[in-house]
């Protein structure tokens, strides 16, 4: 089975952000980046079907150079390769259009990714990406097992979980429950020194344009100073007469 896992090159949570030109870019001074961390939930699920099932797994992202560390640390996690679509990614219409071209020429067997990206919270590009390869497709997934070609699934919904049943080839996106926190991998030293051999591929870009623009960004309003209140009527007036909560 050859997997594909499409790792994001995403601001670690607790970085800083501030935006430049009029807040139209994002500063990216001073900030960290790492593996979004719900591809990295697919991405350790697929070193369990690897590890049980022989399967190869590359990962891929659409960036520029700037990414390769990142790539670096999946291959450290155990990814046998890794694919960099030399681009500068602009919206997920884009991307996505990318990452199909790549599964096409990878002819991939299952494509796993993570149900959004941290940074734009967007749930877009592996729903796209099923589409524009015709793939099956399941979203907000929490359990996947393998078998052959038949493929079992949960996914989350609203008020639960829901067991569904598909075959290969398929597109994925994952979340917590794929596997669980504990599961995670850190990289070891005998991992880096690995990862530093395995292939890192740069291939140029098919051409795909965007299909939106950013034309500004604006920071969440400052959180207001908090009041104390000195009895239970007090506050029940304040959240009805001020709040407006009841």
């Amino acid at each position: 089975m050859k997997i594909l896992v499409c790792i994001s090159h995403v601001p670690d949570t607790t970085s800083k952000i501030n935006f430049t030109e009029n807040e139209t870019k994002f500063d990216t001074n001073g900030v960290q980046f790492v593996i979004n961390p719900y591809d990295e939930f697919s991405l350790t699920r697929a070193m369990w079907f690897k590890e049980k099932q022989g399967a190869k797994v590359t990962v891929v992202n659409v960036g520029d150079a700037s990414t390769e560390p990142t790539l670096r640390k999946a291959l450290a996690i155990g990814a046998d390769e890794a694919i960099r679509v030399n681009t500068v990614p602009t919206d997920g219409f884009m991307v996505a259009k990318e990452l199909a071209e790549v599964v096409k020429n990878g002819e991939y067997d299952l494509v796993l990714a993570g149900k959004e990206s941290a940074d734009y919270n967007g749930q877009m590009v592996p729903g796209m990406l099923a589409s524009f390869l015709d793939f099956n497709f399941v979203n907000g997934c929490v359990g996947l097992e393998v078998e052959g070609s038949n493929v079992t699934l949960e996914r989350e919904i609203d008020g639960g979980d829901e067991k569904v049943s598909s075959v290969l080839p398929m597109v994925v996106a994952g979340q917590k429950g794929i596997v669980e926190e504990k599961d995670l991998r850190i990289p070891n030293m005998r991992g880096i020194m690995m990862a530093r051999k395995k292939p890192l591929n740069v291939i140029e870009p098919l051409g795909a344009t965007a299909a939106t623009s950013t034309k500004t960004f604006e920071k969440p309003a400052a959180k207001g100073a908090v009041k104390l209140v000195e009895s239970v009527d007090e506050l029940i007036d304040l959240l009805h007469n001020e709040a407006k909560a009841i």
